[in-house]
């Protein structure tokens, strides 16, 4: 086997493809209309249509205004444990999250438990969590148990709620904020600013 040199170096095969060129004829094996078509305005040079256009037909975000609202990526992952489940865990001792996630009750220690009051308990049990609703607390002190509120200290506690129902997008819609005739929203939220502090 002979020595590697540096004049011997090469990429693998398939590592480097040559630029693809359009628009050089049917030498180039693209053919004479480079995979535009035949005419019309996307087969022109020059920029095309912009984004969302249905050459002039009444667009989809025109035509179903209702279709709004959007997916709160900061909303809680609760989970949610009934008084049925723990109904049928052998547990001595009190109920921890711990004890819930080594028995596979709960994805992981990450997230914040809430009991509910589905299905029914007939023993005694001390239960801690984050949250109980009003009916399984009652349910649960019923049978002779007692609660624990645990304070939460998840990554949820501190994330930024987005809601689009805030108090302030209301004055600032009864202010006619970016309508014809009506302030910006930077003067209005500057208005604002200035009548709280004085």
């Amino acid at each position: 086997m002979m020595p590697l040199t540096l004049d011997d170096l090469r990429p693998n095969p398939g590592a480097k493809r040559d630029k693809v060129r359009v628009g050089r004829g049917h030498g180039s094996g693209k053919g004479k209309t480079a995979g535009r078509g035949q005419k019309g305005q996307n087969s022109r040079s020059g920029r095309g249509v912009r984004l969302g256009f249905e050459g002039g037909q009444l667009p989809i975000q025109q035509a179903l205004p209702y279709k709004r609202g959007f997916t709160n990526i900061q909303k809680t992952p609760w989970e949610v444990v009934n008084l049925s489940r723990l109904e049928e865990l052998a547990v001595e001792g009190p109920i921890t999250p711990e004890v819930l996630y080594h028995l596979g009750v709960v994805r992981g220690l990450e997230f914040p438990i809430k009991v509910l009051a589905e299905g029914d308990l007939s023993r005694t049990m001390t239960v801690r969590a984050h949250a109980f609703s009003a009916a399984a607390r009652a349910q649960i002190e019923a049978t002779g148990g007692s609660v624990e509120t645990i304070e939460r200290t998840d990554a949820w506690v501190s994330a930024r709620p987005r809601s689009r129902r805030l108090p302030l997008n209301a004055e600032l819609k009864r202010a006619r904020v970016g309508k014809v005739g009506g302030p910006s929203r930077k003067e209005a939220l500057a208005a604002a600013r200035s009548n709280g502090e004085a």
